[in-house]
């Protein structure tokens, strides 16, 4: 038997898994009329999003298409193959973001009876987000693989994801902080009011934004983080290996990591418990750790078997090894970086009794030191990768650190679910004990959704290094001389990229967010009744804001993306182009580790305060708290993640033309 059938089994088989998890969800009350009418009016505030965004999206993607039509061989299978992965990528981050906005409303409605059905709805809301992306990015590689033996179809399929994930990431980062940002400064710190109360009217347009930005955003980036590094090693493989073994070995991977993620995600089993808010933390934590250690087990004892019975050797074994311990390890990090249980968020925390500012910078400090565990484990990594595998062997590593996506996205996607649901029961006044237990819940998301920032940063990072082989592959480049000016050249302005591109994006959340606050400040003013609850905001307004911003906002970061290395390739040449992308890494790998892990300090210190802890909610240290929170918002959740995209897309601009810029030279 071809063994690419066992991966398109396996891909059909998550895609099922999706249909089977979204029938469980659906069945679920969705509670009283008031909770509905809150959770409707998330879910047409999501799609009206993304309904704009995917306009946008398809003028691009026509351009693009006839770009790579024109000018790209295998003419116009390259083209097609890039039009593909855009669909595929699209329809992955809709279905994962409709059925969180089914969720949401489920799990508070479970919550008033029960934690662990709460916890259960949000994870398997969560899972289908996870089992689309790993589902159908292994399914449109398999299909291509069947149809086209050219290195540049595949890669073709793996930049339409990256277009998708640009855009969803950035544009979704952009929404949603400007939002939040709007809603925490003028309700929290302004008016004095709890987060998610109905009167602020920048509520909605908040929890619209965890749906475009967490999980629809999320779920692209990891999408082409997965299709990348599995492309890569495709190519790679056929380079190094020579025969069908090297395409397929991958493939064969990504189809047992899902079989294994599907039984990681059945083991999450929760039981019903009672107890303290921190003791609810820690036991959803464990109870979805269980599926992690179950996965990831199971995908080392089968891979060593498949690799040594297919290659014949264990050096990729050992690689991939290599990648996946790096990836559990980076969790740890940010895990003891980003949580309230250790001591870099307290302390950040404990700042904030002398103000916002000292909060600030013992956060930036906080960032900037969290990068040197990744740094080093990715730096092993890399190394050990190459000296059992080569280069073949860093792609691998990639593949290691993404094998069991579906459970880890499972876990990412389950926080802004639970957050939601939180904001929900606040809304629908369901009480107390019911906001105490959704709050828990949302309180275990935070950390697992910093885990998968810090996850997707690395993988971003080995996926990089695989494309950069990649492209010295395809442009014939044996040695990118640092004593050559174009090189040095090509080096300082990729890393100079990196800051334009953030620059952009955190701009867009500070325009949007001003926008924002002088609606709500506005309506605050203007609506007679509304701070007393005796009348109703305008929504619509903060949303439609919110939208329009994104997506101004977005088109000039993307284009520079796309426009930069060629524009290096065509007029200094492709050793150049190769200098931009270690530039580029350098610069974007450490920026999004930083930004992303001060910001989840923030916000878990904000957490930690409002838990009980030096003067809880409404306090001064609060206050100052949530201002360093709004610091922490666009570079966790806008400029950090989008940095993950940057890293990869320059590369796939780079091997997709790679080709032309030797042409040029030659002329």
């Amino acid at each position: 038997m071809d063994p690419r059938i066992w991966a398109l089994i396996a891909a059909v088989m998550a895609l099922g898994f999706v249909g089977y998890l979204a029938a469980t969800i659906l069945r679920e009350s969705e509670g009283n009329d008031k909770m509905r009418e809150i959770a409707h009016a998330i879910h047409q505030g999501a799609q009206a999003f993304l309904r704009r965004e995917f306009i946008t999206l398809g003028i691009f993607t026509v351009v693009l298409f006839i770009v790579l039509a024109l000018f790209i061989d295998p003419k116009p299978w390259v083209a097609v193959a890039y039009l593909f992965g855009t669909v595929t990528s699209a329809l992955a981050g809709f279905l994962g973001m409709t059925i969180a906005t089914k969720a949401n409303v489920r799990t508070a409605n479970a919550a008033i009876t029960s934690w662990a059905k709460a916890l259960k709805i949000a994870f398997s809301s969560g899972a289908v987000m996870g089992f689309c992306v790993v589902g159908l990015g292994l399914l449109g590689l398999v299909i291509l693989s069947f149809f086209f033996e050219d290195a540049h179809v595949w890669l073709g399929f793996a930049f339409g994801a990256s277009s998708v994930a640009l855009f969803l990431r950035a544009g979704g980062g952009i929404f949603t902080k400007s939002a939040d940002v709007g809603a925490d400064l003028v309700g929290k710190v302004e008016a004095g009011i709890p987060e998610d109360d109905p009167r602020n009217p920048a509520v909605i347009a908040d929890n619209v934004g965890d749906n475009v930005g967490d999980v629809a955003g999320m779920g692209s980036d990891l999408y082409e983080s997965y299709v990348s590094a599995i492309a890569a090693s495709m190519v790679l493989g056929v380079i190094a290996i020579g025969s069908v073994k090297g395409m397929t070995l991958p493939l064969i991977l990504g189809g047992t990591g899902i079989v294994a993620s599907i039984i990681g995600v059945l083991c999450v089993r929760p039981k019903e418990f009672q107890g303290s808010f921190e003791e609810q933390v820690a036991k959803a934590h464990a109870t979805m750790n269980t599926g992690v250690y179950v996965s990831n087990i199971l995908m080392i004892i089968a891979s060593f078997f498949i690799i040594n019975s297919y290659i014949g050797s264990l050096g990729l074994f050992w690689a991939l090894i290599s990648g996946l311990i790096c990836g559990f390890l980076i969790g740890q990090i940010t895990e003891y970086y980003t949580s309230a249980d250790h001591g870099p968020v307290k302390k950040i925390a404990e700042a904030a009794q002398t103000g916002p500012a000292i909060n600030i910078i013992e956060g930036l400090a906080t960032g900037m030191m969290s990068t040197v565990g990744p740094v080093i484990l990715v730096a092993t990594a890399t190394v050990l990768a190459y000296v059992f595998g080569g280069v073949l062997g860093i792609a691998i590593a990639a593949v290691g650190m993404l094998i069991n996506l579906g459970m880890l996205l499972a876990m990412d996607c389950y926080g802004p679910i639970a957050d939601n649901a939180a904001g929900i029961a606040e809304m629908a006044d369901l009480g107390k004990e019911v906001r105490e237990r959704c709050e828990a819940l949302d309180a275990v998301g935070n950390t697992t959704a910093a885990l998968g920032k810090g996850f997707a940063i690395a993988s971003a990072a080995l996926a990089s290094l695989a494309w950069l082989a990649t492209y010295f592959a395809v442009a014939h480049i044996e040695i990118a001389s640092l004593t050559s000016v174009d090189v040095i050249a090509g080096v300082m302005i990729g890393g100079m990229l990196t800051f334009i591109f953030s620059s952009l994006a955190m701009k867009g959340v500070g325009s949007g967010a001003f926008e924002i606050v002088n609606e709500v400040r506005r309506q605050f003013r203007e609506i007679k009744g509304l701070m007393e609850g005796e009348a109703k905001p305008d929504y619509v307004s903060c949303v439609d804001i919110a939208t329009k911003k994104a997506i101004s906002s977005m088109l000039l970061p993307g284009i520079l993306v796309l426009v930069v290395p060629l524009i290096i390739g065509f007029t200094l040449g492709p050793e150049a182009v190769a200098g931009l992308l270690i530039g580029a890494l350098v610069t974007g790998f450490l920026l999004a580790v930083m930004m992303a892990n001060a910001g989840g300090a923030w916000d878990n210190a904000k957490k930690y305060i409002e838990a009980g802890n030096l003067g809880g909610k409404g306090s001064e240290v609060h206050k100052a708290s949530v201002i360093g929170d709004t610091v922490g918002d666009p570079f966790k959740d806008t400029a950090g993640p989008s940095l993950n995209i940057l890293i990869k897309l320059v590369g796939k601009v780079a091997v997709i033309f790679g080709p032309l810029f030797v042409a040029i030279v030659a002329l």
